[in-house]
């Protein structure tokens, strides 16, 4: 816009003034209302003082949840597992009793201990199938097998290692190794071979230390 005279720029001038005061006006009315709506906010607040909640007899006092217990009886278990080994080389052929068929029974077992065995007295609780494992899985799992059945109270198991009529050269490979490892096994107190029922030549009846530790 163009001022041609001093009427025009007196115009102007007066336009500005005023828009100024409109924006003071309408900035001082929501100053006004932002007053009053804090004032409103505070008012209860104000006009009651200072307030002390009331005591809840009613509500029950929770203790914090404690964490879980940490299992170092089992990680000791387990530590003493792994420390304990169950050699290969070892030579049990002596430990054997050889009548008529296959037997062992640790030092101050009777022989009526092996015979009971073999006749069935104790009904057999738990089997473990060695079949199809490579020997150091079968040695993992016998050791498995006869540390847990001795924790649950379990007196007489059924061990199947197999005639060896699938391996090569017809020879049973887990049979002597078996032997052996059950005879490693402080839980063990005496195996026999198999009833031909319970599996014959193919499987041995272990009987196993009372949980107790009391003898057979």
């Amino acid at each position: 816009m163009r001022l041609h005279d001093l009427h025009d720029l007196a115009t102007v001038a007066r336009q500005l003034r005023e828009e100024q005061q409109r924006a003071e006006a309408e900035a001082q009315t929501r100053r006004e209302a932002a007053a009053r709506q804090a004032s409103e906010r505070t008012l209860f607040s104000r006009a009651v003082g200072p307030i002390t909640p009331l005591p809840q007899p009613n509500l029950a006092r929770l203790e914090p949840q404690l964490p879980p217990p940490l299992p170092v009886q089992h990680w000791l278990d387990e530590e003493r597992v792994l420390m304990e080994s169950i050699s290969d080389d070892f030579d049990v052929s002596t430990l054997l009793d050889t009548d008529d068929q296959l037997s062992f029974r640790r030092t101050g077992i009777g022989v009526e201990i092996t015979r009971r065995l073999r006749s069935g007295h104790w009904s057999i609780q738990r089997q473990l199938d060695l079949h199809g494992l490579r020997v150091d899985e079968a040695r993992e799992a016998l050791g498995d097998f006869i540390r847990h059945a001795h924790k649950l109270g379990v007196r007489c198991v059924r061990v199947v290692h197999g005639k060896g009529l699938g391996s090569p050269g017809k020879s049973p490979v887990l049979k002597g190794r078996v032997q052996g490892w059950l005879v490693q096994k402080k839980e063990v107190l005496a195996f026999v071979q198999a009833r031909p029922m319970d599996g014959g030549a193919g499987a041995l009846l272990v009987l196993l230390q009372p949980a107790g530790g009391r003898s057979a």
